[in-house]
């Protein structure tokens, strides 16, 4: 196996993630021990919000009326693709009862958690589509109550991204963001219900609190940078790949990118076509995607395809794109990926914004054990067993002989008191 760096990544330093533990622990102290009103303080502290912390009625038609239509066409249309393949995993989540031995019966149920929390992030962009995501997804997953939160601006979250939010159901929507947010959700503040699980991106702030609070709630995942990357061999567009590298590194400094090629002339234009593209973007997306191309993307020259795959799975992607021959071949072959994008007629940010498939996916190398949000976290598979007095009989000698030999005495009693005439 022959791989060549035409491109490598900087040196990553050791992240210091000390400052950042002790400032959200000691937020999340503080809201577990002045409740809303440390929230308020911190809204205060951190966005510059002052203004109502929960969105009337009122406040939500009143943002949505705000809304362009052709703005509304275009989320409602992300929506209904979203919701719509949602809706297909819904169909997958299968209940089932099986008799394992003669008057035993056992069984499977699909129990949705009792309230999601999602975070919609704001900062740099507008993130209008995550709103999309993890609400909707939680909606068709059966969750009864769903809390929303995102970062207030001048004037409270951007009116697009409540009307994203009241459009897939959002029962109740918070002027908050960052660790403030999460923690309102986990506590059920402000009229909440404490959340059972806690989604969506967010900073490494946000990232933090999640997994502080995991364990006493549920999160998606534990995210950091997202990342991206691009197989492509001899057919592949040179300009194409590189719009298609430069859009993802847009995202931030510290958003990998990587492009394997199997074909050099490809990988060398793309390596002299990236900088142009990066010097046409307005700012501050031009520094942002600029950053990371320098210190953060790779571009590697694999020998063969059955190379590529085995680079690609040890990268596990957050997004993979493979714009080469045969997609059907690599479809079979790749193992590990958040989500998969065949063809040069698809892109990731088809992905991250509209096609449907949901965008909240693993980073990191998380993609080698884990897949993206889906109605699947929101649910529970919970068992169930019933037995007649047959069944009971083999069951309890047997389990108590085990017991037994186990040690466990009084597991051995409370199974033969099943015994007849015990």
């Amino acid at each position: 196996m022959t791989v060549t760096y035409l491109k490598k990544a900087a040196p990553r330093p050791e992240m210091e993630n000390t400052g950042i533990r002790e400032v959200v622990s000691s937020m999340l102290t503080n809201i577990e021990r002045d409740g809303e009103e440390a929230v308020r303080r911190y809204a205060k502290e951190l966005d510059r919000w002052e203004g109502d912390i929960v969105l009337s009625d009122a406040d939500r038609a009143a943002a949505c009326a705000r809304v362009p239509e052709d703005v509304k066409a275009d989320i409602c249309f992300a929506y209904a693709n979203i919701r719509r393949f949602a809706q297909a995993q819904q169909a997958t989540v299968q209940e089932c009862e099986i008799e394992v031995i003669p008057g035993l019966i056992a069984g499977q149920k699909q129990i949705p958690v009792s309230c999601a929390g999602c975070y919609v992030p704001g900062g740099r962009y507008s993130h209008i589509a995550s709103a999309l995501m993890t609400i909707t997804t939680a909606k068709v997953a059966g969750v009864p109550h769903i809390t929303a939160v995102s970062p207030p601006r001048e004037r409270g979250i951007p009116d697009a991204i409540v009307y994203a939010m009241d459009l897939c159901g959002a029962d109740l929507i918070l002027n908050l963001g960052g660790v403030q947010g999460i923690a309102a959700m986990a506590q059920g503040l402000f009229g909440g219900k404490p959340a059972d699980i806690l989604v969506g991106p967010g900073n490494s702030y946000v990232a933090e609190a999640k997994r502080m609070l995991f364990g006493d709630v549920g999160i998606d995942m534990f995210a950091g940078p997202t990342d991206s990357l691009v197989i492509a061999d001899h057919t592949a567009s040179v300009e194409t790949v590189s719009w298609d590298l430069v859009s993802q590194a847009e995202h931030g400094t510290d958003s990998p990118v990587w492009l394997i090629a199997t074909d050099r002339a490809l990988a060398e234009g793309v390596l002299e076509r990236v900088h142009t593209l990066i010097a046409d973007l307005p700012e501050p997306n031009g520094a942002a995607a600029r950053t990371s191309w320098e210190d953060r993307a790779e571009v590697i020259l694999c020998d063969s395809r059955e190379e590529a795959v085995a680079v690609s799975d040890r990268y596990a992607p957050e997004h993979l794109h493979v714009q080469a021959d045969q997609l059907d071949w690599w479809l079979d072959r790749l193992g590990a990926y958040g989500s998969l994008f065949l063809g040069e007629k698809t892109t990731v940010s088809f992905g991250d914004k509209t096609s449907g498939p949901n965008h909240v996916l693993p980073t990191s190398g998380a993609a080698r054990y884990t897949g993206g949000l889906s109605v699947h976290k929101f649910t529970k598979t919970v068992t169930w067993q019933r037995c007649n007095s047959e069944a009971s009989q083999e069951l309890a000698q047997r389990t108590a002989r085990i017991s037994r030999m186990e040690g466990m005495e009084g597991h051995a009693r409370a199974a033969e008191m099943r015994l007849t005439g015990a």
